[in-house]
């Protein structure tokens, strides 16, 4: 959970140029997409679950061997309802280049896709695989094209 230190004047701006992105009315050739991820942690059952019989729920045990963690990136496009979710073993920057060229790929009569995003360490604008990427997912899009709103340096 992440928490702002202050509420000032820049941060409240950018929030607002956020919310403004959201109220912008639905555009198909400019969409709308929010991006982000979540580690997930990888369990086995160390003892079979029971199944469910007649009269009788199933069972599991809350004992788990724990086999490492992956990464889940959703994608949701807030106006139509449309969603999707990817998992990959860490959330890398190639696996964030990824994902967005796999964003890139789900609107291919899209003009513009303004990608909402966290700030994350990974998301960086300038990234060469991303730039790699979404030259092979379309042509050669300008990075610029990819509004990312959350950024702080999308401007």
């Amino acid at each position: 959970m992440w928490c702002v230190a202050e509420l000032d004047q820049q941060y409240i701006q950018k929030m607002e140029d956020v919310l403004a992105v959201y109220e912008r009315p639905y555009d198909a050739a400019q969409p709308v997409v929010c991006l982000d991820e979540k580690p997930v942690a990888l369990h086995a059952d160390v003892r079979a679950p029971i199944s469910a019989k007649p009269g009788k729920p199933a069972k599991q045990d809350n004992e788990y061997e724990r086999c490492g963690t992956a990464n889940v990136f959703c994608v949701v496009e807030p106006k139509t309802g449309r969603h999707f979710t990817t998992a990959t073993p860490d959330r890398s920057g190639a696996e964030f280049a990824r994902m967005v060229g796999h964003v890139v790929k789900q609107y291919p009569f899209a003009k513009t896709i303004h990608l909402v995003m966290d700030n994350l360490n990974s998301h960086t604008r300038n990234s060469q695989l991303a730039h790699q990427l979404l030259r092979r997912a379309r042509g050669w899009i300008p990075l610029g094209s990819v509004n990312r709103s959350l950024h702080p340096k999308a401007r």
